[in-house]
């Protein structure tokens, strides 16, 4: 016997189909991470096309120097160079000439006496071997950047520091008229 459903009845409800759910957050923080995705690496690389295109700028500006530009070097120039230049340094130039025999950087600068034997300390030489009347820069280098080692009322001392190998030599000279605040030629040259 088969039980039969009155017509009254109602057959069991059954749940509406339920709708996804609707999820903004998670399209939220989809968007910011796409976003972030494309944006930092576009900016970084504006940002370096920017400083790319700046120190290219300034390379060209310093090979069309015709003499002592009145900065500071670069890093990577004092690094090649090897020339540790004290921290209290003031009135700072330099200028770089550069041939297929020879590359020769020109560095003017006045510092402390204690910055000068720091400097000739950390160069490879020796403070004692600073001599008066003794050239350290060659008339011939001296020319390039207008250098006068003649000035009348002014004490010159000089010194050359050879390096061994493939490191570029120096020579220096130290206008010694004012002892408070020495003001210092050097010519690092590198032989190729």
């Amino acid at each position: 016997m088969t039980a039969t459903v009155p017509p009254s009845a109602s057959p069991p409800a059954v749940p509406p189909p339920e709708r996804p759910p609707h999820r903004p957050r998670h399209r939220l923080l989809t968007a910011i991470v796409v976003v972030l995705l494309i944006a930092i690496p576009a900016g970084y690389l504006v940002l370096s096309a920017a400083q790319s295109r700046d120190s290219g700028q300034d390379k060209q500006r310093d090979a069309a120097a015709p003499g002592l530009m009145w900065r500071w070097p670069s890093k990577v120039e004092r690094r090649v160079y090897e020339l540790p230049l004290p921290g209290d340094t003031t009135y700072m130039a330099h200028y770089e000439h550069n041939s297929w025999q020879r590359s020769s950087f020109y560095v003017q600068f006045r510092t402390s006496p204690e910055g000068l034997d720091t400097f000739l300390t950390e160069a490879g030489g020796d403070p004692a071997g600073l001599a008066a009347g003794r050239p350290g820069v060659s008339d011939r280098h001296a020319d390039v950047v207008g250098w006068d080692f003649d000035v009348p009322g002014h004490r010159y001392a000089g010194t050359r520091i050879d390096r061994p190998g493939e490191r570029p030599d120096l020579q220096i000279t130290v206008d010694v008229t004012s002892e408070d605040r020495p003001q210092v030629h050097v010519v690092s040259t590198i032989e190729f």
